[in-house]
């Protein structure tokens, strides 16, 4: 007679989650910075061809990283966070940890960029980012991204790293502002002085744009895809338990 072995799979711990926000973030803006500082060296002034070159890096390393932590905690994003808590799937009091813990990576992985590229580690952006056409960008984006997110993770959660990619790939170009859409990416691009950069001035109206996009989506999100009653727990992504799966950039 046999035997049936049953594996227990253990739900992460909130330090695990805590641990891949960190480390998911810092791989973002690694990615995010260093492919603006390699776009910038080899496209010889073309800022279309260099753009380009900082779209497709982003969007693939978006894929990669979700698909990679996505079975522990793959946020990435404090307004995915916050959507996530405001429906029910997320606990509040998890909140700051994975805020606290996407901020402090995202500023590692610009320091890891300068590193890599042998620029100053520590900097400050002077790259104007302004105007309302740019505020109403990040608005559009943020919105965007967390529609996508909350529709795919109901319907077709196993496409959302592929979703989310491809959004934040097309947002670099239909957007003003190429969509930071993240208010830890944000604050981390104001530390850079590369093609990623934003003036540390511009970093406050572009997270406020950012969070009045996170309202909007929290509210056409709970009616328009209320009659499915599944929850929606928002992912970039994100861990297999206790919390279901749900950010860029």
């Amino acid at each position: 007679m046999s035997e049936t072995q049953v594996e227990v799979v253990h739900a992460p711990s909130r330090l695990q989650r805590a641990a891949s926000e960190a480390l998911g973030s810092a791989l973002l803006l690694a990615i995010v910075v260093g492919s603006g500082i390699m776009a910038e060296r080899l496209a010889g002034g073309n800022v279309a061809i260099a753009l380009l070159a900082n779209t497709l890096a982003t969007g693939a390393g978006l894929v990669a990283l979700i698909l990679t932590l996505s079975p522990v905690s793959s946020h990435f994003n404090p307004v995915v966070t916050l959507m996530d808590a405001a429906t029910h799937s997320l606990p509040w009091r998890d909140v700051p940890i994975y805020l606290g813990a996407q901020v402090i990576g995202a500023f590692v992985g610009v320091w890891t960029a300068h590193l890599m590229f042998a620029v100053d580690v520590f900097q400050i952006s002077t790259k104007v980012r302004t105007g309302g056409a740019q505020l109403f960008s990040e608005f559009v984006a943020t919105f965007g991204l967390l529609l996508v997110i909350a529709s795919v993770s109901k319907h077709r959660r196993e496409a959302i790293p592929y979703a989310v990619g491809c959004y934040i790939t097309a947002a670099y170009w239909f957007t003003a502002s190429t969509s930071f859409a993240n208010p830890a990416v944000t604050l981390a691009r104001a530390a850079t002085e590369s093609f990623a950069g934003i003036r540390p001035i511009d970093a406050p109206e572009f997270i406020v744009a950012q969070l009045v996009g996170l309202a909007m989506a929290i509210v056409v999100a709970k009616h328009l895809f209320k009659a499915t009653n599944v929850p929606t727990n928002t992912p970039i992504t994100q861990h297999t338990s206790p919390h279901p799966p749900s950010i860029r950039q």
